[in-house]
């Protein structure tokens, strides 16, 4: 694949057709790319968890379009999935001296990253990073309004007349953090009852859910994000007799596969968050802090009304 390819990908997606670009982007997250020498000079560190959440892909989708007619330097850098980590890891990104600007997505900032006696530093954009501590009041972040997704999911859930639903989730290692998670779990409790059960790294998928199934007052199962919703419907439980499935983010697969999901509107949360820090770095100081943007629910084949206990085809007992 040559230069001028990686290039175009990078600084003008636009001009790449969307495979060949994906396929680039995931390459240059795994390596650090820095971009070619352009007129600005500017250089934006992009950091997120791309490889635990392909989701992160489609928001620098987003921060890559908007660069097109700024030109600066994006300088990717892949964090692991904060859910597995026991503390926020943000204190430890390189924050080099030739940075201008940087967009964290995805991952909390620790104190010492915002409170070092080096800074001030670079300008700092946050993406999908609920501040529920309040920790660092200054820094413009722009979110989803994942509460109000969990909600649209159990509004529309008790309106086919469930009740009680299993909310299967990544474990989160660290209390420290309000996690997308967490948000959208309360968001559905809004309107019935939400069961959370953590799938944890060692766990089988499968043993989780047959034990779901189990539990006969348990008429649905929500998954926090869509590659997980793909996961249980592929689980021998489900295949035999499968509860009402849910899933979030609104991806192509959740689409492929028929699942009701959560749209975000991840490429423009991308987009937002580089023109706030391109705000910053010419030196306006907006009363902007947080900026929410709304999601939208996509109902498809995979939820169906409530059935009474006992009713139609029995469940696995295990």
């Amino acid at each position: 694949m040559s230069v001028s390819t990686v290039s175009l990908a990078i600084n003008h997606p636009h001009r790449v057709n969307e495979v060949t670009r994906r396929a680039i982007i995931a390459v240059a997250v795994e390596m650090g790319y820095r971009g070619a020498q352009v007129a600005t000079g500017q250089r934006i560190a992009v950091a997120a968890p791309f490889s635990s959440y392909p989701s992160y892909y489609t928001r620098l989708t987003g921060i890559l379009a908007a660069n097109a007619s700024v030109g600066a330097h994006i300088i990717v850098h892949d964090l692991p999935s904060t859910a597995a980590e026991d503390a926020p890891v943000l204190d430890t990104l390189p924050v080099k001296t030739d940075l201008d600007g940087i967009i964290v997505m995805g991952a909390p900032l620790s104190p010492h990253a915002t409170e070092s006696p080096a800074l001030p530093g670079p300008p700092v954009v946050l993406v999908d990073v609920p501040d529920n501590t309040q920790r660092h009041p200054d820094i413009p972040t722009v979110l989803i309004d994942d509460h109000r997704g969990g909600a649209l999911l159990g509004e529309h859930l008790v309106g086919l007349g469930h009740t009680r639903v299993a909310f299967l989730h990544e474990e989160q290692r660290s209390p420290d953090y309000l996690s997308a998670g967490m948000l959208r779990a309360d968001g559905i409790a809004t309107h019935l009852e939400c069961v959370s059960i953590p799938v944890k790294p060692a766990d089988d998928v499968a043993s989780v859910v047959a034990e779901v199934h189990k539990d006969p007052s348990i008429t649905v199962i929500a998954a926090n994000h869509d590659a997980l919703a793909a996961a249980i419907a592929a689980t021998p439980a489900q295949q035999d007799a499968p509860l009402p499935l849910t899933g979030y983010d609104g991806s192509d697969l959740a689409a492929a596969l028929g699942i009701t999901t959560v749209w975000q509107p991840f490429e423009e949360s991308g987009r937002a968050a580089f023109g706030l820090l391109m705000q910053l770095l010419e030196g306006e100081h907006s009363s902007l802090s947080v900026l929410t943007l709304a999601p939208r629910l996509v109902v498809n084949r995979s939820t169906t009304a409530a059935r009474d206990i006992g009713e139609v085809t029995p469940r696995r007992a295990g």
